[in-house]
Parts: structure tokens; sequence; C-alpha cells
């Protein structure tokens, strides 16, 4: 199997707010859509970021649908400055995320922050990781 992610699928309680914080308010164009779906490409589309009704998403994958917090994943996106991290989290935050740890120097050598997007699925945004491919 090659090392790619074809789809990042986000089970999210209402879809509507997802959407429009993506589509509309981070600016992201939505690729396809249905009455249960939303799907947006990233990166000249060789990855895709789908938006599926929690408990349907649950169902599909034949798991229990309770629980919350914390869900073991985090989405990240690279940048080359820490100026461009600071200007990324300001526009999460415009956009209606909520900024869940500023920007600061890491134990690692880099810089990053994280914001959580209105159903809490939390995105870090980083500078000074090599080797890792840059969003911009």
């Amino acid at each position: 199997m090659n090392a790619h992610v074809s789809v990042i699928t986000l089970g999210v309680r209402d879809l509507e707010r997802e959407k429009r914080f993506y589509g509309e308010q981070l600016g992201w164009p939505v690729e396809q859509e249905d009455d249960n779906w939303a799907c947006f490409l990233l990166a000249g589309g060789s990855t895709a970021l789908a938006l599926y009704p929690w408990d349907e998403l649950a169902e599909d994958a034949g798991v229990p649908a309770e629980g919350d917090g914390f869900r073991g994943v985090t989405l990240a996106y690279n940048v080359r400055s820490e100026e461009r991290v600071d200007e990324l989290l300001a526009e999460a935050e415009r956009a209606g995320g909520t900024i869940v740890q500023p920007s600061r120097k890491t134990q690692w050598g880099g810089y990053s922050g994280y914001f959580a997007d209105p159903e809490g699925y939390l995105w870090e945004v980083a500078t000074g990781a090599t080797r890792l491919p840059f969003s911009e």
C-alpha cells in the first residue's frame, strides 16, 4: 500500500455550521455536496476533506456514535514562516474557530499553534517541520 491519504472525513454534529466554517468563513471551495455531506479538495486535489453527519459516519464504520472530547486525531497545516502561522491562526479565529494553543516555539525546534473548528476538530498550524510538505 502506498503512503497516501485520499480523503479525511470528519463526522460532524452540525453539517451546515461546518460547511459555513470551511466554505464561507475560511474560503475553501466546495467541490461536491449533497444534503448529508460536503467535500473540499485540498492541495491541488490529491486529498479531500469530507464532512459527514456524526451518527451516519459512525453507523457506516460500524462503531457506536456516543462519546466526545479528544478524538485522538489532529490535522496539520504547514507554512514557511512564523508570521504566517500567526496570520492563519488569527484568520481561523475570525472565521469562528477557537484558539486552543497560542503560537509558540516548540520542543522540536519549530513554531506552532492550534485552533479548533466549531465541532472541536484540532488543527495545528506550524513551521519548521523539515521534510514535511508545505501548504503554502
